[in-house]
């Protein structure tokens, strides 16, 4: 049994002047906050309500010009057929990116760059494309071979479902996702791994997976939505895709909805995976063009890298966060940079 005690007039008094302090720190933050979100938000997108608020904490100088990727030559594949690394997510002190090759059914496996810079097999057989991680530290896929997303323990491998079909069929091939802080979940959902299973949706389109498990459609007039991600004040939803005639699309997102999108940059050469800095700035593959552009949340480009394979995807990760990861045709480089970002 516990022992309640009386509360006495000093405590009370006590307690009166903690709620009054409390609240006026909050206060504070509120201030502080709002002040970042209002920096941040994209110039060619309009916000019309508050946004989901940002830290007020960001570490760094965006980049700048010419950036040069160095390859991670101990993540050079060992397969003997063609394929692609896709999806790195940094998790803890490791880089986890999935291993697909384009043989019937695209079998697809987990890899795990550890921080001794050995390569191991997480997952044998994940039939998963893009990568995020939740707020309990379990990798969210893009699985074509079950033709929806997927839950992963990355210590065990145990797989559940998170969502499996629209309108009663299911999804083409899950490729890229991104997950707000309250577990909001969006991918996107192109046709690139559509037969790896029979079934699929009548478009492509961008989803958005409630946190009750509902499923709704953001965006079908996108071919082949690809790369996604969220602005650091969760604000704004940027989509790319479109093939040779690519483009880059911005969402604002209004009480935990997307509003209709508004095309940020456009004549991009099959865009593919994104990233996005702790400013706001989003770090765009080009998949055939072997190419890497930074912009602005104004659309503005900034920064740009070439590597010498085709590229898929991009993850800040490392000691300190600023380490740009990038994925392509069975490579993964990285970019020492000066400023944090997404993980995923």
């Amino acid at each position: 049994m516990i022992a309640i005690q009386k509360p006495t007039q000093k405590n009370i008094l006590i307690s009166s002047l903690m709620v009054g302090l409390l609240a006026a720190l909050a206060g504070c933050e509120k201030k502080a906050d709002d002040v970042t979100v209002s920096t941040k938000t994209a110039s060619s997108v309009a916000i019309d309500a508050p946004a989901i608020i940002a830290p007020v904490t960001c570490d760094g100088t965006a980049p700048a010009g010419d950036l040069i990727p160095v390859r991670v030559d101990a993540a050079n594949t060992t397969r003997t057929e063609p394929g692609l690394y896709e999806g790195p997510v940094w998790i803890n002190d490791s880089l986890y990116f999935s291993d697909f090759v384009f043989s019937t059914g695209f079998p697809s496996r987990i890899q795990k760059l550890d921080a001794t810079g050995a390569v191991t097999t997480v997952i044998e057989d994940s039939g998963s494309n893009g990568l995020a991680v939740d707020n309990n530290g379990l990798l969210v896929a893009g699985t074509h071979k079950y033709k929806s997303l997927s839950r992963f323990d990355p210590a065990t491998g145990a797989r559940t479902s998170v969502a499996e079909q629209y309108n009663g069929n299911v999804f083409n091939s899950p490729n890229d996702i991104a997950i707000a802080k309250d577990g909001t979940i969006y991918f996107t959902d192109p046709g690139f791994q559509r037969e790896a299973a029979p079934g699929g949706q009548e478009k492509t389109g961008v989803y958005r997976v409630a946190t009750d498990g509902s499923v709704t459609l953001v965006d079908d007039t996108i071919t082949n939505p690809n790369g996604i991600a969220l602005s650091p004040a969760e604000d704004v939803l940027y989509v790319n895709g479109g093939g040779e005639q690519g483009l880059l699309r911005a969402y604002p997102i209004v009480n935990g909805v997307p509003q209709a999108g508004k095309d940020l940059v456009t004549g991009l050469s099959i865009p593919d995976g994104m990233a996005v800095d702790c400013k706001g700035n989003i770090y765009l593959t080009e998949h055939i063009a072997n190419q890497l552009r930074v912009y602005n949340p104004a659309g503005e480009q900034i920064a740009q890298a070439t590597t010498d394979a085709n590229l898929t995807n991009a993850a800040f990760g490392g000691v300190e966060g600023k380490t740009l990861y990038l994925t392509g045709a069975g490579s993964l480089w990285k970019i020492e940079l000066a400023i944090t970002g997404s993980a995923y």
